[in-house]
């Protein structure tokens, strides 16, 4: 179906781009995996664009061509969706790393997709602006791959994720072609919503060369505490009853106690005292314009938390702690992955249904014999459930524990979740979608597939065959 990179199509990009066309040994190796398990898919060749012309040009040659061309950010993701599986053209956007404009006056940002996330939040910051979506990554992915995946994050209970803040995009079709999908307003009738069709689309459908985004005011006082759990199942109750208090936190956080011991030896931090008996954490966070609204709120769960069979919560005093605590939350993923191989699946349930899900995970590892570390956004019922692969042979790694994940998956299902909340499907998870997807809504992304890229050249391989 796709045709290898020739000599003519090297000379080709080479004249395009110059030194950043790139086939050499050492940057195809680099470019052949992301944070997904241990899975390696080498390119034959890595271009790296510095303007949206260029990326016009390359995708136009790739399509009359039949080339397969794979956009890549930063390489964070954990579904494979930058996995070059078909080989031919590895199209970083690393290089389109501009903040193009903030304008104060209208509450948005213009950036180019290769900008870190978190160098965004605090470029806006600056100007009392607030970006909120913020994935565990942030410090390294880029505000392009956050769009292809509509990323979350912990802010995301409060503040919504990466889709509630896109107004507009520039993207280049597979055809070459550029168009802007919306525009820069606040509401927006005219036509099918292209822009989010783009959000979430996992770079099959286009590449996104600028971003319009919308900002909020930065909030000036938040509370961070953290609660020891005797029972993780009494944590997940918890945060249901907390919303039923009408508070709802900035960030509400799951870890359960190997979650936080791991990311503790992985930090050298063993700052935070994590007792034999405790099962899990809530890490909560309230945040707002004052400060006599939040010790308020917080007086409210305070309360609340009496009826639970807690330890001592920990209130964190200054920015340091806070930054702390944060820290060890977001360590958990990379501390998990320094200890063992493993697979990730990214659950969502409505969060009543949170301790029924967790529940679930451990009936199931038990019947399969497989041990999971769970961890995630509480507030949003997005748990992310590490499988560990330990000394499981590979025989029952590659083969039979698809079997019980397929079953947690029909679980999920059961009590009206889906397989993702903010991983995307990408190349790891899609012979699991039919699970919770008729094959009419299959088959209509299908579809929509074709329209913009009847060649399935684009990031082929992701979300279906």
């Amino acid at each position: 179906m796709y045709n290898k990179i020739t000599e003519n199509d090297l000379d080709f990009f080479q004249q395009l781009l110059k030194d950043r066309c790139l086939n050499d040994a050492n940057t195809k190796q680099k470019y052949s995996s992301d944070h997904t398990e241990d899975l390696f898919f080498e390119p034959e060749i890595v271009l790296k664009p510095i303007n949206t012309l260029e990326v016009s040009k390359i995708m136009s040659y790739c399509n009359s061509h039949k080339i397969p061309i794979t956009p890549s950010g930063a390489r964070t993701g954990l579904s494979g969706g930058m996995l070059p599986v078909y080989g031919g053209v590895l199209l970083s956007l690393e290089k389109m790393n501009n903040i193009i404009e903030i304008d104060e006056n209208n509450l948005q940002i213009t950036t180019e997709p290769g900008v870190i996330t978190q160098v965004l939040q605090e470029k806006v910051r600056e100007k009392g602006l607030f970006y909120p979506p913020d994935p565990a990554s942030k410090g390294s992915c880029f505000i392009g791959g956050n769009i292809a995946e509509n990323s979350g994050g912990p802010k995301a209970v409060k503040y919504g994720v990466t889709k509630d803040y896109v107004l507009n995009l520039e993207i280049v079709l597979p055809n070459g072609e550029i168009i802007w999908t919306g525009a820069n307003v606040l509401k927006n009738s005219t036509g099918y919503n292209l822009t989010q069709l783009m959000v979430g689309s996992e770079g099959t459908l286009g590449i996104i060369t600028k971003i319009v985004l919308r900002l909020i005011p930065h909030p000036t006082h938040d509370l961070l505490m953290l609660v020891p759990f005797y029972e993780a199942q009494k944590a997940c109750i918890a945060v249901a009853e907390i919303f039923k208090q009408g508070i709802t936190p900035s960030g509400l956080e799951l870890m359960e106690k190997e979650a936080l011991l791991y990311a503790q030896e992985f930090l050298k931090d063993k700052s935070i005292e994590v007792k034999d008996t405790h099962q899990a954490h809530l890490l909560i966070e309230l945040d707002g314009f004052k400060q006599e609204q939040l010790l308020e709120e917080s007086e409210k769960i305070y309360q609340l938390l009496e009826k639970f069979d807690i330890d001592e919560i920990l209130l964190a005093e200054t920015e340091a702690q806070k930054n702390a605590l944060w820290k060890l939350r977001r360590s958990v993923g990379e501390a998990v992955k320094k200890n063992s191989i493993y697979k990730e699946e990214d659950t969502v349930v409505p969060r009543f249904h949170l301790a029924e899900l967790l529940k679930s995970v451990k009936r199931i590892g038990d019947k399969y014999g497989f041990k999971s570390i769970c961890y995630g956004h509480a507030g949003d019922g997005n748990l992310h459930v590490n499988i560990l692969k330990g000394n499981l042979t590979d025989d029952f790694w590659n083969n039979e524990l698809k079997n019980g994940i397929r079953e947690l998956f029909k679980e999920v299902h059961k009590l009206g979740g889906t397989i993702s909340g903010e991983h995307g499907i990408g190349y790891i998870q899609k012979e699991f979608l039919s699970i919770v997807m008729p094959e009419i809504q299959i088959n209509l992304m299908k579809s929509i597939k074709k329209v913009f890229d009847p060649n399935m050249i684009l990031n082929p391989g992701k979300i279906f065959d």
